[in-house]
């Protein structure tokens, strides 16, 4: 079992920074000499990032990293903008004192990072904004109090697109996003659902923005 969720974990983490790129060929062998594992705890990985929509299992072909055309992207990124959006209107309405004393210091974690951006290319550097925005979005979701919508959003947002937005992000891209946090908290803090709403919306659109304009022209 610990092969296996080590497996899941290894793999799930190349696919989410591109090591593994969208339409790239998995081979099970491959991967369990790169990582030190046995094909077993590798294939069961596979299936379940097949479950998961990270992996598409063909025929003939084998597994491969699930690619995504601008239209995916574009319909993927419109649902979550919606769902997403309405989570932020639930939580100006029904965040708690507690929950937004979490999400300030979830959104001051994100701006700390920020602040001490280094010029270069930092994959970690990436890794950290990444986890800091994960945070704040998940307590955003959470102070909803809504369960099903929830799932439907654990189930809606693609974690490769949004660590890919990170990876594209310019300093201007990410101190916007920097923005959009203490906005959006500023809106839950004051119990105003409709601002918390729009704000999110945007925000949202910032990261599909920056995805697809860094799509090959050949795709």
């Amino acid at each position: 079992m610990a092969d296996e969720r080590g497996a899941y974990d290894l793999i799930r983490t190349a696919i989410v920074e591109q090591r593994y790129a969208p339409g790239q060929r998995l081979v099970e062998q491959r991967i369990a000499e790169e990582f030190g594992l046995s094909r077993t705890p590798v294939r069961e990985a596979l299936r379940r990032l097949e479950a998961e929509g990270l992996v598409v299992a063909e025929r003939n072909r084998g597994a491969t990293v699930r690619p995504m055309s601008p239209t995916e992207i574009v319909d993927l990124y419109g649902l979550r903008i919606r769902l997403e959006s309405y989570a932020a209107e639930l939580a100006a309405e029904r965040a708690t004192a507690d929950d937004i004393v979490a999400l300030d210091e979830a959104v001051g974690a994100f701006g700390a990072i920020v602040a001490g951006l280094a010029a270069d290319d930092d994959l970690d550097q990436d890794r950290r904004l990444n986890e800091a925005n994960r945070r704040i979005h998940d307590l955003i979701v959470e102070a909803a109090r809504h369960p099903r919508l929830a799932a439907m959003l654990g189930r809606t947002v693609d974690i490769p697109l949004v660590f890919r937005a990170f990876r594209l992000f310019g300093r201007e891209e990410i101190e916007r996003s920097d923005l959009f946090h203490r906005l959006i908290l500023d809106a839950v803090a004051r119990h105003e659902p409709a601002r918390a709403a729009q704000l999110m919306g945007e925000h949202i659109r910032q990261g599909m923005r920056t995805v697809l304009d860094g799509i090959p022209p050949e795709l």
